[in-house]
């Protein structure tokens, strides 16, 4: 059993299951400008405090389990996006902060709503950027990273960092649409449709200018006989997105959701096909970053044991609070 694989499988699945799930709660964040009244805001918020702070332990797994099993990569891919990966964290907190003293300050309210706005859209936004960084490539020198301290910052990585924000308002509005009713979800499907349309927009450009990015990419998804399958990854976006806006001018309400998380499933596939088989594009591999085989298993026993239990729980949670919000229900 290649180990290094099978590691990259579980940090794929952590960084695929913290993008969608956090994304929606930071989503709805980033619509609050659209909802000025403080009854849907209420309602918006009481969506997602059941499960939004579960949604994070994804990233601390994603970033632990980096660390633990490529610590190579770890130590040349975290100076290289310091900057971007603190103001991540600190939006993070900054958005938790928000989220419990909105509800117990009366008087500083709008204050609050705007950090909680304000720090989802730096978590949103530096996530882009740290993953445009990455995919642009860092200048690496006998496994140490040789760059310098603004290297991160480019017009690709600004690029993904606005697909970033739009993609999971995406996400926030269908969330919306799924959980609220009323005026507060028609107005979701609204926001749903001007989202979506951006959304493609940003993924087709985020492509595009990763495959003339570097050559490497382009052979990966041109070279014959890999374009065969690479292929399918495009046609099955534009299906995706054909159903999407189907359903939303059916008004259906869970289809634009689900949907919606096909389409970054997508877009995470097509990451994959870009970097495979380097975690540090074109200068580390996979293997070359791993930890020793002994160490890897040592680490694959409890991620055995704990990786069921995190998805155990998180489906617990979302089980016990499906359904709509009920408007008159306070988060306390």
């Amino acid at each position: 059993m290649d180990l290094s694989i099978v590691w990259l499988g579980l940090l794929g699945l952590a960084v695929l299951a913290y993008v969608i799930l956090d994304g929606f709660d930071l989503g709805v964040a980033l619509l609050f400008p659209f909802y000025p009244e403080r009854g849907d805001r209420d309602v918006m918020m009481n969506s997602v405090a059941p499960v939004w702070d579960g949604n994070e332990t994804w990233l601390i797994l994603g970033g632990g389990g980096l660390f633990a099993a490529f610590p190579l990569a770890y130590a040349v891919l975290m100076p290289a996006v310091y900057a971007p990966l603190i103001a991540m964290l600190l939006g993070l907190v900054f958005r938790g902060v928000a989220f419990e003293y909105r509800w117990r300050s009366q008087r500083r309210r709008w204050f609050w709503d705007r950090a909680f706005t304000g720090g989802s859209l730096v978590a949103a936004l530096s996530q882009g950027i740290i993953l445009g960084a990455i995919l642009q490539g860092v200048e690496v020198d006998e496994r140490s990273y040789a760059g310098g301290w603004w290297d991160w910052l480019s017009p690709f990585s600004l690029l993904c960092g606005v697909s970033v924000v739009i993609g999971y308002a995406l996400l926030g509005a269908t969330w919306l649409i799924m959980k609220t009713e009323g005026p507060l979800q028609q107005r979701a499907f609204g926001l749903a449709g001007w989202a979506g349309g951006a959304t493609l927009a940003c993924v087709g450009a985020v492509s595009l200018a990763t495959v003339f990015l570097q050559e490497s990419y382009y052979h990966r998804w041109f070279d014959m006989p890999a374009v065969l399958l690479t292929a399918q990854v495009p046609l099955l976006t534009l299906i995706t997105a054909v159903a999407f806006f189907a359903s939303l001018r059916r008004r259906r309400e869970r289809a634009p959701f689900f949907l919606a998380l096909a389409l970054f499933l997508l877009s995470f596939t097509g990451l994959m096909v870009s970097l495979y088989p380097y975690i540090v594009p074109n200068s580390i591999t996979i293997w070359e970053a791993a930890a020793p085989r002994s160490s890897q298993l040592f680490m694959l026993v409890g991620a055995v044991i704990l990786l069921p239990i995190i998805i155990a729980y998180t489906a617990y949670a979302y089980w016990v609070f499906r359904g709509k919000i009920d408007p008159n229900e306070g988060y306390h």
